[in-house]
């Protein structure tokens, strides 16, 4: 594969610090407590309207209402509440060194990312990082990811997406593309399998032999 596409959370970076405390900040607007932070951990991947509907059972209003109030946290601090994955920049290093182009493809806010990749010195390594829309039009992965082949040009068949989610496996079928499940982020080895991964990697290392073997 000659381009590869990575979502951000739980794939680049370990953002559960943040996302988590953004979360209980928002819910505890509508008054609901939050005890055990671990329980957050589902926001890690999709949207945050549809998490907050699904997961809560708010109406859209109200997602959106906590949509808003996740920013008033999120955006001074939350960002920042966050560490990148061990073994990440080597991986990027090799992956350049085999003349691999690389994408950032993430449901977060294509401003957000930007600002986390610049701040982890990360950023250095993608030719282009797109992302979600702030007014919520673009707003699920497999749009990102649409969004994403046709500002890169890059051709279907040769480019793959690197994911910890199902998001990122249905994104990529819906794209026509290949795609690479990893378990070092926050989905699990079923979810990913049901989703339909062509590869999972356990360890960053061997999603390494995988980017760079012909498995794919």
């Amino acid at each position: 594969m000659k381009n590869i596409f990575f979502d951000l959370d739980g794939t680049l970076t370990d953002p559960a610090e943040g996302i988590t405390n953004s979360v209980a900040y928002a819910l505890s607007k509508f008054g609901i407590v939050v005890t055990d932070k671990s329980e957050l951990h589902r926001f890690i991947g999709p949207p945050l309207i549809p998490a907050f509907m699904d997961f809560y059972g708010f109406s859209k209003e109200n997602a959106e209402k906590a949509l808003a109030y996740y920013r008033e946290y999120f955006a001074p601090k939350g960002i920042f509440e966050n560490a990148v994955i061990k073994g990440i920049p080597e991986l990027l290093v090799a992956l350049k060194e085999q003349g691999k182009h690389l994408f950032v493809a993430t449901s977060k806010p294509e401003e957000f990312a930007n600002q986390i990749l610049a701040h982890f010195a990360l950023d250095r390594f993608f030719d282009g990082i797109y992302g979600s829309t702030m007014d919520e039009t673009r707003n699920t992965k497999d749009a990102v990811i649409a969004y994403a082949l046709v500002e890169t040009g890059a051709a279907r068949e040769d480019t793959v997406m690197v994911g910890d989610r199902h998001h990122d496996i249905d994104g990529a079928k819906k794209n026509a593309m290949k795609s690479v499940g990893v378990l070092f982020g926050y989905g699990s080895h079923e979810e990913l399998v049901q989703a339909g991964a062509d590869a999972i990697a356990e360890t960053v290392d061997e999603l390494q032999n995988i980017l760079i073997g012909e498995e794919l």
